[in-house]
């Protein structure tokens, strides 16, 4: 079954392209295992590194690490965020996959990998059965929001509202009776965006980044048309 399959790690390379297009392919694929959040993290303290498995010339399985020192760089960690990016039915596979991932920790040095793979309950086993089978601790500290909703915008206005509790339609509607506009942000925006994430972070007790992580950002995935700033105002 795995017959001519290709092992790599490497840092990035020509195969950007390559392998963002299997990340999107991906049933669990996501932007934070694309090659500019790779980009994006290792301005800002992180090394990315990436493996994968190849059958016959063709992405099946792979992974984007990120590494960090911590405790006064004597401890260093490694993070997969939204993976890795694998069949998990398949044992075999990700068993070679796996093998990559420690492959590469050792040659990073790291001696702790924690892993958020984009993981739903009615496409896969569950979780808490795959961490079981694998020996390895079940985390349920995310650093990653472990819910995330996503609005299908293809259908009509009317058809999206349908969906919607009737308390936010109510809503809606009551904005745009207020003439609350929404506009789309340029890189000027930025600092807007970043002072309004600042309060609610503090008004919510959540963490957020500076204002150079999310300039850097915008640069990086909006020149991909990957990322937009929406601004409500009145």
């Amino acid at each position: 079954m795995f017959r001519n399959i290709e092992l790599n790690e490497q840092p990035y390379s020509d195969d950007d392209a390559e392998w963002d297009q299997f990340v999107r392919d991906h049933p669990h694929g996501s932007f934070l295992q694309l090659t500019n959040w790779g980009k994006l993290k290792a301005q800002f303290g992180w090394k990315p590194r990436r493996v994968w498995v190849k059958e016959e010339g063709k992405l099946v399985a792979g992974a984007q690490i990120l590494f960090k020192s911590a405790a006064m760089g004597i401890v260093r960690m490694a993070y997969i965020p939204h993976g890795p990016l694998v069949d998990w039915n398949n044992t075999k596979l990700v068993d070679v996959l796996f093998n990559q991932i420690d492959w590469a920790m050792y040659d990073q040095r790291a001696g702790l990998l924690k892993m958020e793979p984009m993981l739903w309950e009615h496409e896969t086993p569950a979780w808490n059965t795959i961490c079981t089978q694998n020996k390895w601790e079940r985390e349920t500290d995310t650093i990653q929001p472990p819910r995330t909703m996503l609005i299908d915008i293809t259908p009509s206005e009317e058809a999206i509202l349908a969906r919607m509790k009737s308390k936010t339609r109510y809503n809606i509607r009551l904005a745009g009776r207020k003439e609350v506009t929404v506009r789309e942000g340029t890189a000027d925006d930025v600092r807007l965006f970043d002072q309004l994430v600042q309060v609610t972070g503090e008004r919510n007790a959540f963490g957020v980044h500076s204002a150079d992580y999310y300039r850097k950002l915008y640069e990086l995935f909006s020149a991909q048309n990957e990322a937009a700033m929406l601004f409500a105002e009145y």
